[in-house]
């Protein structure tokens, strides 16, 4: 698992890890792509509920963060190119974790984040993160940054920062307020209708999505609680969230290196100048042929960038 410098550390690793996790266990094969097989993953105790965690590899640590439409089985290729830690949640509500009704603050998923650090004797991450998981990543680095190296952020950005009420009247965020009984009525059995349409208009090209990979986070959104909790959790939070990123951001910018990548297709080149509102050292990246979906649209491209950037001293 992780590189400890001593016998005692790795006791204390062992150890809690087995305090930490239930139902430890290696890693299913997903649809999409094959876990490691050096990677384990189970759920660890959270507030109101748990969260399925993947760990693996060893070294320096990276916690990489998903957003809405995908799940932590979005990193396999990335993890796959890693000589690192790597620890990949299923966010709050989301893929396999389970489904509390509240705890979708940002700040208060950040903590959940830190608690799972915590208990897996980790002190110290590199942050990976896209859409959703851009905003539980600030927070987390906004709370704790002596906590991360450098963040790599893609394609979405922050509730309360920058051009972010500007953005909220885009016709292509509508589903933003799609939320209540109705709605979940209405969408029940045709979660991947609603997933392909974000596929298809958030792409450059759509083909790049493959089938496989439809059906599969269908299936997954499919589970009982996943929609309500995307929508009337981590959507709804959104309000709450913007009004918590302020008075984090009040304190002062992010101090450690940020690698902001848009697609060409998506933010572009305005995603550096958007993340620049939260954090002091921004350097910017533009994926050319991707829409909002980077990581499945072109992943060596974006694999290449942040392996570039996490190594760069």
């Amino acid at each position: 698992m992780f590189a400890l410098s001593d016998t005692r550390a790795m006791s204390f690793a062992l150890t809690a890890f087995a305090a930490a996790l239930t139902a430890w266990m290696p890693t299913a094969q997903a649809t999409i792509g094959v876990w490691p097989d050096t990677f384990r993953a189970g759920q660890m105790p959270l507030s109101g509920g748990t969260q399925y965690v993947r760990v693996g590899g060893q070294g320096s640590a990276l916690l990489l963060l998903h957003g809405f439409g995908d799940t932590g089985d979005l990193w396999v290729p990335l993890a796959e190119a890693l000589v690192k830690a790597v620890i990949v949640p299923d966010l709050r509500g989301m893929g396999l974790s389970s489904h509390p009704e509240g705890g979708y603050e940002k700040t208060a998923q950040a903590r959940d984040m830190a608690a799972i650090l915590d208990a897996l004797g980790i002190q110290e991450i590199a942050l990976v993160t896209h859409d959703i998981g851009n905003m539980v990543g600030y927070a987390f680095a906004a709370l704790y940054p002596r906590r991360v190296t450098k963040w790599v952020v893609m394609d979405a950005s922050l509730p309360g920062i920058g051009h972010w009420d500007d953005q909220l009247k885009h016709p292509k965020l509508w589903h933003f307020n799609f939320r209540g009984p109705d709605v979940e009525r209405l969408v029940a059995g045709r979660e991947r209708i609603l997933l392909v349409r974000f596929y298809n208009e958030l792409s450059a090209n759509p083909t790049r999505i493959d089938e496989q990979t439809r059906d599969h986070y269908a299936a997954l959104y499919a589970r009982p609680g996943a929609i309500h909790n995307a929508f009337s959790g981590q959507f709804a939070a959104f309000a709450q969230d913007a009004i918590d990123n302020q008075e984090l951001l009040a304190k002062g910018k992010l101090p450690m290196p940020v690698l902001a990548i848009g697609g060409d297709h998506s933010y572009g080149s305005r995603f550096e100048t958007e993340i620049a509102f939260a954090a002091a050292n921004v350097h910017g990246a533009v994926i050319s042929a991707s829409g909002h979906w980077i990581m499945e649209e072109q992943p060596e491209r974006a694999i290449a960038l942040i392996l570039s950037f996490v190594d760069s001293k």
